[in-house]
C-alpha cells in the first residue's frame, strides 16, 4: 500500500502535545496504524517535547492533584458492559476489519444520506461532543458539494475519493481546511468507506445540502 497523503506537521505536533481534539486524533491514529513514515515523524516530535520538558524547572503540584486525576480517569472510563454493548451493536463494514483505533468506539447503524450514500455516527468514549462518522458511498458517486468552518480530517479505508486537489486511496489522510470547497467523487472501481472527523462544522451547498444538514447534525 502506497500512502501519498499524510497529516500535516502541525497536526502531528498537536497530537504529540495532546492538544488535538478527540475526533481528529482518532482519525490520525487510524492513519498511523498503516503509516510508518508518520509514526517516525510523531516519535521525533514527542522526543523534542520530552527534551523541552526535561529542561524546564520543576513546579510544585497541588496536594490533591493525584486524587483528582484518578477520579477523572475513573469517570471517563467506560464500563465493561458499555464496551460489550458497543461491540455487539457494531454493524459490518463491507466485511473489512475495523482499524484497531476505533474498535473501542460505539458505531451506530448505517443511515441513509442519499441514493448510494450512507453514514454511521462514531461515538468516542469520554468525548460525547466529537464529530466523527463513517461514510460509505457507491462507486462513481458524487458527494454533496461542501466547505468547512474548521478542518475536515478524512482517512480512506476502502475504495477511493477524488477532488480537484488529488486522488485519495486506502491509507491516505486528507486535511481539508476552511479554505477548501469541494465535491469529492467516489472512484469507479469500488465502493468507498472512509472515517471522517470535523473541527467546526460542514457547510453543505445547494438544496441537497440544506436537506442533509438536519440529518447529520454536523
Amino acid at each position: 500500500m502506497t500512502i501519498s497523503h499524510h497529516p500535516s506537521d502541525e497536526t502531528l505536533l498537536r497530537l504529540a502535545a495532546g492538544t488535538l481534539g478527540a475526533g481528529p486524533a482518532l482519525v490520525v491514529s487510524v492513519h498511523l496504524e498503516g503509516c510508518s513514515v508518520c509514526r517516525d515523524r510523531l516519535a521525533r516530535f514527542e522526543a523534542v517535547g520530552g527534551a523541552i520538558l526535561n529542561g524546564m524547572a520543576p513546579a510544585p503540584l497541588a496536594p490533591d492533584l493525584f486524587a483528582r486525576t484518578l477520579k477523572r480517569l475513573e469517570a471517563d472510563r467506560p464500563s465493561r458492559s458499555n464496551r460489550r454493548e458497543a461491540l455487539r451493536r457494531r454493524p459490518p463494514v463491507l466485511g473489512i476489519e475495523l482499524p484497531r483505533a476505533i474498535q473501542g468506539c460505539e458505531i451506530g447503524p448505517w443511515r441513509w444520506l442519499g441514493p448510494g450514500f450512507r453514514w454511521s455516527k462514531v461515538k468516542i468514549p469520554g468525548s460525547p461532543g466529537a464529530k466523527v462518522m463513517l461514510l460509505k458511498g457507491k462507486a462513481g458517486l458524487r458527494l454533496p458539494a461542501h466547505g468547512h468552518s474548521g478542518t475536515e480530517f478524512t482517512q480512506i479505508l476502502t475504495g477511493s475519493l477524488s477532488d480537484a486537489r488529488g486522488r485519495y486511496v486506502p491509507g491516505d489522510l486528507d486535511e481539508a481546511g476552511d479554505d477548501v470547497d469541494h465535491r469529492p467523487v467516489v472512484g469507479q472501481e469500488a465502493e468507498c468507506v472512509c472515517l471522517a472527523a470535523l473541527e467546526g462544522d460542514t457547510r453543505l451547498h445547494g438544496i441537497l445540502g440544506r436537506l442533509l444538514r438536519p440529518v447529520v447534525g454536523f
